[in-house]
């Protein structure tokens, strides 16, 4: 299996699977290919949550504004999984995902000789260099009689594979994306477990960050959704705001948080956007305080 993602809207994507189906007839499966344009750090963050569903599989994404510059190109291994990307950040938090830390993934260097664009490397250097892995994966698993999908499904096997393939290096200092952590205020007179479990007293504030926007509105935050799930009710930047488990617990049109598929909490609206009525976007700081803090 390929999963290819990217920013390119269409009709690119179809070029890269043309360039793939000549090389491997694996399965093809769109994760998406409308994500904010030029935004590694939001592809890094899709990618982080949806990738861990799959088997193990070779994830091309591309979200490239580096594209034609001197930035290389990488093969990432996460555990049995491997993900061709630019060397921007996009790749490592999805790879910590399907690793399950950092213990886990190898990253190498894609050698590129003169692609024929310097503004499509979708179809140059990513599409087909997932085919050539794929393809080299299911060879090896073949060779070594294996019962379908266990070559492939074995980390050690993907690892050596990936390490006798002409055309790969060992990355020395590959680009990183770290997702910042909420800062978290307790009641220092608290003694024993707040009510979120952990230790130090009742949560006063939480000071967190906008991670995304998905195409609802809905605003996603760093801070985790036990620190408000719940509550009846918090302030977000000074407003009081209902915490709700669904949207339809408030009437349309009207704000809430809730905590998203994700884990995080989100700043949302019931058939609306979240992002225009609380007038956050992605990098932005928000507050949250519990509606029993004394402001």
């Amino acid at each position: 299996m390929i999963t290819l993602t990217s920013d390119f809207g269409s009709p690119y994507p179809a070029a890269m699977k043309g360039v793939v189906r000549r090389h491997t007839d694996a399965e093809m499966i769109d994760v998406a290919h409308d994500l904010p344009r030029g935004d590694p750090r939001a592809a890094a963050f899709w990618l982080r949550f949806v990738l861990p569903e799959f088997p193990p599989a070779v994830h091309c994404a591309v979200v490239d504004p580096g594209v034609g510059t001197d930035r290389d190109a990488l093969v990432v291994r996460a555990g049995a999984h491997v993900l061709v990307a630019p060397d921007n950040g996009l790749a490592m938090p999805p790879a910590r995902a399907l690793a399950a830390g950092d213990s886990d993934v190898e990253v190498w260097t894609i050698a590129v000789d003169e692609p024929a664009s310097e503004t499509f490397h979708g179809r140059d250097v990513f599409a087909p260099t997932a085919a050539r892995v794929r393809a080299a994966l299911d060879d090896a698993a073949a060779g070594d009689g294996a019962a379908a999908g266990d070559g492939p499904s074995d980390p050690d096997a993907v690892a050596e594979t990936l390490a006798g393939t002409d055309d790969l290096s060992p990355a020395s200092d590959p680009v990183d994306i770290r997702f910042p952590e909420p800062t978290v205020e307790r009641d220092e007179a608290g003694d024993g477990e707040g009510s979120d479990g952990e230790g130090g007293g009742e949560v006063v504030a939480v000071d967190g960050e906008v991670l995304a926007i998905d195409r609802f509105g809905n605003v996603i935050t760093n801070v985790p959704g036990e620190l408000v799930r719940g509550r009846d009710w918090i302030r977000v930047d000074g407003d009081l705001t209902p915490v709700a488990a669904t949207f339809g617990a408030v009437d349309p049109g009207d704000r809430l948080v809730t905590v998203g598929s994700h884990g995080y909490a989100e700043c949302d609206v019931n058939d609306g956007r979240g992002d225009g009525a609380f007038d956050l976007r992605p990098g932005d700081s928000v507050r949250f305080v519990p509606d029993s803090v004394s402001l």
